[in-house]
């Protein structure tokens, strides 16, 4: 497909800026993007579309269209909607680097341009799908005659005769033609994807559950396909941010032009995604600047005021101040020696709003409440809580005041994340209280990386903890060095592991039972079934191999301590 034809259809709304001499350049694909650096999701031949949100002074054109041009870009178009002409310091970028440029009428949508570059360059592999397209019309769009992914997913139900479901990487439901999955079956198909996708194997992947078969398909950001995605690409970086699709079938025996029709479908719905993505940039845009404020120590005045300023996007019609609790995410990955490392910023980003979103919500709107910024690797989300004032205790609370907590957050999710995580990954995360001022988000923000850093020094590949976490010795705990660990627990314990071992006598329960009933010699005989003179002979022993007083608080606290470390 050549840029000439392109322009040539009026439907399309293009207006050439520059580079009437390259206009016979193949079109290859079609991606959306407002990032600055969108360079990682370029494979070349590709028709960019941008909003221009990225261009915040004259200065930036230059360094965008660099980037485009060497990724070899077919074409760069830029929307009128939101700044009117398009600026000439990018019509001037574009002339440099020989980059053709055209300007979108702002009452053509992106999706318009996308569906119709998919359709011709899709088409050429499969004309099934060209018809499916052409007798339609309304994939992909969002006005009323549109039905986004269910659209598409429609079609494959009443043309092709295949039931199929659009999932998040944990499984939740995007969108589905008819009956939805059961909840465990699409965290099982997600989990399976993700494994499958850890392991380098080209998509579709076949799986069966329950003796029905399944095939699942990747679905990219638009021009992130796999087979244009760059064989230097580490698949770490968006595994776990990636949706599927989910059809039931086996697609082990389908030929090839069946095939590039699931492939075809997928970069339609993957134009859904890219539109979630750009509804959620304002939002990270304001999670952002609030984090900046926060730790350059602004002033609590200057805080407030973005919090005022977020409050209505993310609770829209909130008629007062919301509290607000903070939720710390890190993905981290093992690196072998040479390796280039992952960098991880933007997938727990994604993967934390994922995380953040109501798991009995369904579609991609379902976020609008979650504002999540990142910062190196590390993703922070800020989330408003629409309750005040907080309750005195939580037993008077309805649910909704109790905020998030760390375990909830996860136990739907471990499974397929795990699998995705395979055996060089984790995932930590840290939750903090709930606070009602600006003055508290600082503490917030530290006391959910506290706890993040908490849930680090827990084993597993999924972990988290909160702040109720923090006022325990169980913040104290996972920090000891694990040499330190082993000396201490063996000093105290190994003479009465050693004297069990030997006698029979049990001593280790018995010192727990004496600890867990406070001392008590009657409550605590009573829990193990003893008379007391056995129980108290039974201590006697303990202090003697040990050389300690368990009547001493010092040492009940060195022997609970032990306990817990062992």
């Amino acid at each position: 497909m050549r840029l000439r034809a392109l322009l040539e259809n009026d439907a399309l709304g293009l207006r050439l800026l520059g580079g009437e001499d390259e206009l016979d350049r193949t079109v290859r694909g079609v991606m959306t993007t407002d990032l600055k650096d969108p360079s990682r999701y370029l494979s070349g031949g590709e028709l960019v579309l941008t909003g221009l949100a990225w261009m915040r002074e004259p200065a930036d054109a230059e360094p965008f269209v660099r980037i485009l041009a060497g990724a070899g870009v077919a074409a760069l178009a830029a929307g009128e909607a939101e700044l009117g002409d398009v600026p000439e310091e990018l019509v001037q970028a574009c002339s440099r680097h020989r980059l053709p440029l055209f300007g979108v009428n702002e009452s053509v949508a992106f999706a318009t341009i996308t569906e119709h570059v998919v359709r011709q360059v899709s088409g050429e592999r499969a004309g099934d799908l060209a018809a499916v397209v052409d007798r339609h019309r309304r994939l992909m769009t969002s006005g009323p005659a549109g039905g986004g992914p269910e659209a598409v997913l429609d079609l494959l139900g009443s043309d092709l005769d295949l039931r199929a479901w659009v999932l998040s990487p944990t499984g939740r439901r995007i969108a589905s033609a008819g009956e939805p999955l059961e909840p465990a079956l699409a965290a099982t198909l997600a989990g399976e994807h993700l494994a499958a996708t850890r392991t380098g194997r080209r998509g579709p992947h076949r799986v069966s559950v329950g003796g029905t078969s399944y095939s699942l398909f990747p679905i990219r950001n638009t021009g992130r396909g796999a087979a244009a995605q760059p064989a230097s690409r580490d698949v770490r970086e968006t595994v776990l941010s990636d949706w599927l699709l989910a059809v039931e079938a086996d697609a082990g025996d389908w030929p090839a032009a069946r095939l590039d029709l699931l492939q075809g479908v997928t970069q339609l719905i993957a134009v859904e995604r890219d539109r979630r993505d750009a509804a959620r940039t304002v939002r990270r845009r304001l999670a952002q600047e609030v984090l900046e404020l926060v730790q350059t120590g602004a002033a609590p005045a200057e805080i407030a005021a973005r919090l005022r300023v977020a409050a209505p996007v993310l609770l829209p019609g909130l008629g007062t101040a919301p509290h607000w609790q903070v939720v710390v995410a890190r993905v981290e990955w093992d690196q072998e020696p040479g390796q280039n490392a992952v960098e991880s910023g933007p997938v727990t980003q994604a993967l934390l709003e994922e995380i953040l979103v109501d798991p009995s919500a369904t579609g991609a709107d379902t976020a609008d409440r979650i504002a999540v910024a990142h910062s190196g690797d590390e993703a922070i989300a800020l989330v408003p809580l629409a309750t005040a004032p907080l309750p005195e205790s939580e037993d008077d609370a309805p649910p909704a005041a109790l905020g998030l907590h760390a375990d909830v957050l996860l136990t739907a999710v471990r499974d397929p994340l795990s699998a995705g995580l395979a055996d060089d990954g984790r995932l930590t995360l840290g939750v903090s209280a709930a606070v009602h001022s600006a003055e508290g988000l600082r503490g917030a923000l530290e006391e959910a990386r506290h706890a993040r850093r908490v849930a680090a020094a827990r084993p597993g590949r999924v972990c988290a903890a909160g702040h109720h976490e923090l006022a325990s010795h169980v913040l104290l705990l996972p920090f000891v060095p694990d040499d330190v660990r082993r000396a201490f627990t063996a000093r105290l314990l190994d003479p009465l592991r050693d004297y069990d071992r030997r006698h029979r006598a049990e001593l280790i329960p018995t010192l727990e039972a004496f600890l867990d009933s406070d001392g008590s010699w009657t409550r605590c005989a009573t829990r193990l079934h003893l008379h007391v003179n056995t129980l108290r002979y039974r201590v006697g022993r303990i202090e003697q191999l040990t050389g300690r007083d368990l009547s001493r608080l010092e040492d009940k606290l060195d022997f609970f301590l032990a306990l817990r470390m062992s």
